[in-house]
């Protein structure tokens, strides 16, 4: 394992209490702290109309590019200090870290908020084998993850850890490549 030194940024999935993750979202983004909460858009009855709003898809979740001591700071020190948890590595007992370049791929399918998106716990990706591939055009290209099947389609998933995973819209097997066949 890499040792991580103080001032370096990374990725870590917050747990916000009582569904106030856009609160803690408004925080961060006002005191310029990258962060990210996937959203949707979801209809609701509001009067005697339908209204579409864009909504976090899994309440009580925010992921923060910070560096560690920042890290302790706004888990000890900041007015949102009480609205924040970290989520714990079972393993190793310390925050999880998600590399950078896992986030990037999870907010590049992510943050589409296309209808077509899929989000999975983890169990039903452990639940799937597939082979680890990279989109090599579209819109999610350059997107690496898991080719697997999914409700009839074929799809990329990026799979955070522990924490959830996103699937692309079906994608034809052309789009995609498995990664062992790039790295030779």
């Amino acid at each position: 394992m890499s040792t991580m030194t103080d001032d370096e940024l990374f990725w870590y999935p917050l747990r916000v209490t009582y569904a106030r993750e856009l609160k803690v979202k408004e925080y961060l983004d006002g005191h310029t702290i990258e962060n990210f909460i996937p959203m949707h858009y979801k209809e609701k009855e509001q009067g005697e109309g339908v209204v579409r709003q864009l909504v976090p898809v899994i309440h009580n979740l925010i992921f923060v590019r910070v560096c560690k001591d920042e890290l302790e700071r706004l888990k000890s020190e900041s007015p949102i200090s009480a609205l924040v948890r970290y989520m714990m590595n079972p393993n190793t007992r310390l925050p999880i870290v998600v590399p950078d370049k896992q986030m990037q791929d999870f907010i590049a399918v992510a943050g589409t908020v296309e209808e077509q998106v899929m989000y999975l716990s983890p169990a039903e990706v452990e639940m799937k084998k597939g082979d680890r591939v990279r989109v090599i055009g579209g819109i999610w290209k350059g997107v690496e993850g898991k080719f697997i099947r999914v409700k009839r389609g074929l799809r990329v998933v990026v799979e955070i850890k522990g924490v959830m995973a996103v699937a692309t819209a079906s994608l034809h097997p052309s789009l995609v490549q498995k990664i062992e066949s790039i790295q030779q």
